[in-house]
């Protein structure tokens, strides 16, 4: 999150109005709920994960036991069977 100085960016009688509520302090303004992404999609790592979870999935559908995967893919046994029991594989 970067610094930017309103005076330069707002036009004048809009930064007046910000003035009447606040002056001289740092203002956190978000982004709309329109513009955020979701969890992991800047870096990618949510799209490595589901391609991670459906391969486990897969694994698991044609015969692999748990023990297998969780050693394959370094993961605990509880978090396999998370994996491979939930409902809803997109998440």
């Amino acid at each position: 999150m970067k610094s930017v100085n309103a005076s330069g960016l707002l036009p004048e009688h809009l930064l007046k109005e910000v003035q009447q509520y606040i002056q001289g302090e740092a203002l956190y303004i978000p982004t709309r709920p329109s513009d955020r992404r979701k969890w992991g999609e800047s870096s990618g790592a949510r799209g490595f994960y589901l391609l991670r979870n459906g391969e486990i999935r897969k694994s698991f559908r044609e015969g692999l036991s748990v023990d297998h995967l969780s050693e394959q893919y370094g993961l605990s046994a509880d978090s396999i069977r998370k994996i491979v029991y939930s409902k809803n594989p997109q998440s």
